[in-house]
């Protein structure tokens, strides 16, 4: 459990210090040549680059735990990274958090506690031989969906893509476990490899659509739902997913107070703007 709240942390510290990087350049050097000229301009901050290399050690702790832990319980400890995101907001972008926030904060973190309590061990099963395929062709589905999606209008299309993007993160976590060998001529073969890397692709992608064209609370409510319940199911349908004996009614339990709690803070999927000082009220004239 201490590599998937690892990870969350990582994640959730990655996106406010990538935001507040985008922020500078926007406010330093102007917002003109286009979204790849911004993009240029921030990885050359230390901040931009210190949220890319905590995405990166995020990722090493998310494989370490899908390895050790049932599915259900590292979805779960990945959705809280917007706990994790919304108490550094508030530190470092000083951003408000609403009492009902702060109360989201504390469910996430119970909820967390009732999972690693009851958890058991990372299922020993291997699932259908079908199973590498399914999910390469989910992967693929991601990315049907996603085109079908962008031609929604308004929140339908922002849910649709964030599900999307969730079911590509959800693909990926299923992938990790179904690859038993790193040896290169076994990573080849092993229709995980592609669905893991195509899944991957097509949830980021899906992401920075559905945060740009709609509400970001939406999209990453659909995110959450997305990457939880049904590699949850997966995991415990086909690959062994167990809680410890007699706590399963704790672990759903768990499992179902940390994705509300995630959802109740689905708007810090992209950190919020910093609320701005109050201008100085000029004096009135005579």
């Amino acid at each position: 459990m201490m590599c998937a709240l690892g990870a969350a942390v990582c994640f959730g510290t990655a996106t406010v210090l990538q935001a507040m990087a985008a922020r500078a350049v926007t406010v330093d050097e102007g917002s003109s040549g286009g979204e790849a000229a911004l993009l240029l301009r921030a990885v050359r901050q230390w901040r931009y680059l210190a949220g890319l290399g905590l995405d990166g050690l995020g990722f090493l702790f998310q494989i370490a735990a899908l390895r050790s832990l049932p599915i259900y319980a590292v979805g779960a400890a990945l959705a809280s990274s917007l706990a994790v995101t919304a108490v550094v907001a508030a530190r470092l972008l000083r951003v408000r958090l609403s009492r009902t926030e702060w109360l989201a904060v504390g469910v996430v973190c119970a909820g967390l506690a009732m999972l690693g309590l009851a958890s058991g061990t990372e299922g020993e099963e291997s699932g259908p031989e079908a199973l590498p395929w399914v999910m390469l062709g989910t992967a693929g589905a991601v990315l049907l969906l996603g085109l079908a999606g962008g031609r929604l209008a308004g929140r339908g299309r922002a849910l649709v893509l964030g599900l999307g993007a969730g079911f590509g993160f959800g693909v990926v976590e299923v992938a990790v476990r179904l690859i038993d060998s790193l040896a290169p001529s076994d990573l080849l073969t092993n229709p995980a490899t592609y669905a893991l890397l195509l899944g991957g692709g097509a949830a980021f992608l899906l992401l920075t659509s559905a945060l740009q064209r709609g509400s970001v609370t939406t999209a990453t409510a659909g995110i959450v739902i997305g990457e939880t319940i049904g590699p949850a199911l997966v995991g415990v349908i086909w690959l062994g997913d167990r809680t410890r004996e007699g706590l399963a009614w704790l672990a759903v339990l768990g499992f179902a107070i940390a994705v509300a709690g995630a959802l109740a803070l689905a708007r810090f999927g992209e950190a919020p703007a910093p609320t701005p000082a109050p201008s100085p009220k000029t004096p009135a004239g005579p």
